[in-house]
């Protein structure tokens, strides 16, 4: 199973955690992830509202790239995964579009013509390897431990999701196939306000107070992410959340590559457990 590895701005900086545990489970699962050469920003969901047809332009660049390595173009980040997916959609279904972008295409010596499916490393994952394959290459049970699954607002929206809108299961039965309780969570496909804490922190942080509470009420011990944006709000803002409302979260969140990377029985360390925030090593102890 062969793939072309679209890591994104945030897998090489911020989300370093999530591309070090991707690496390590794929290379376990056996899926072959073959870096996309000199690939650049997908021109970010902030940026189409800036220029869409300059954004669209960078996402195209990777799309050609993709298409002359060969194989499905994978992007473990849900904003990279939804502005790849959006352009494909629009240089497919318009013309006046496809033409310009295949002029700035032609200008840096490429061409694009469809061939590029984009898709999610949760999807392949679940999809291609599959929750029996998993189950089988278990090392850690993680028996006993409640999380809270996290998919965002991006990873299962209409034309672009594979799972439910509103009502997702998928990383729900990974984690029980791992051996782990997926526990009710109501707001997991809720926006954490990625696009937001740096422009209006205060109404992001509401957001990913809302969050926390939806978790921790019921019963989680950790919570797992499928973005780096994401990761990173739920991680790295949990003290702003406590001084503004008053509370005491202090949940881990992992990337679910990570929680993967335990149960197969990966060293913590190379599954980037020891950058997170919000540290999990006392809760996990039990599983190493």
């Amino acid at each position: 199973m062969k793939y072309i590895y679209y890591p994104g701005c945030s897998l090489e900086s911020t989300g370093i955690s999530y591309d070090r545990s991707t690496r390590a489970v794929c290379r376990v699962l056996g899926l072959e992830m073959e870096d996309l050469e000199d690939w650049n920003c997908c021109g970010s969901t902030a940026y189409f509202a800036i220029d869409e047809l300059l954004s669209l332009c960078f996402s195209g660049r990777n799309l050609a790239l993709a298409e002359g390595q060969g194989g499905d173009l994978v992007a473990p980040c849900s904003a990279c995964y939804t502005v790849l997916h959006k352009t494909n959609r629009y240089l497919k279904d318009y013309p006046d579009v496809r033409a310009k972008v295949g002029t700035a295409l032609a200008a840096g010596g490429l061409s694009y013509h469809g061939g590029t499916k984009v898709r999610h490393l949760a999807e392949v994952i679940l999809n291609d390897v599959g929750l029996e394959a998993i189950a089988s290459r278990v090392q850690r049970n993680l028996h006993g431990l409640k999380v809270a699954t996290y998919y965002g607002c991006q990873l299962v929206r209409p034309d672009v999701g594979f799972d439910h809108p509103e009502f997702p299961q998928s990383l729900g039965t990974l984690v029980e196939a791992l051996g782990g309780e997926a526990v009710k969570f109501p707001l997991m496909s809720r926006c954490c306000g990625g696009g937001l804490i740096m422009s209006e922190e205060q109404i992001a942080l509401g957001l990913l107070n809302k969050l926390l509470r939806s978790a921790t009420d019921n019963g989680a011990q950790v919570m797992i992410a499928a973005c780096p944006l994401c990761h990173l709000n739920l991680d790295a803002y949990q003290g702003k959340v406590n001084r503004k409302f008053g509370a005491q979260y202090n949940l881990p969140v992992l990337y679910f590559t990570q929680l993967i990377g335990l149960a197969l029985g990966i060293d913590p360390q190379a599954l980037g457990l020891d950058k997170n925030i919000i540290p999990a090593t006392e809760l996990l102890a039990a599983y190493v």
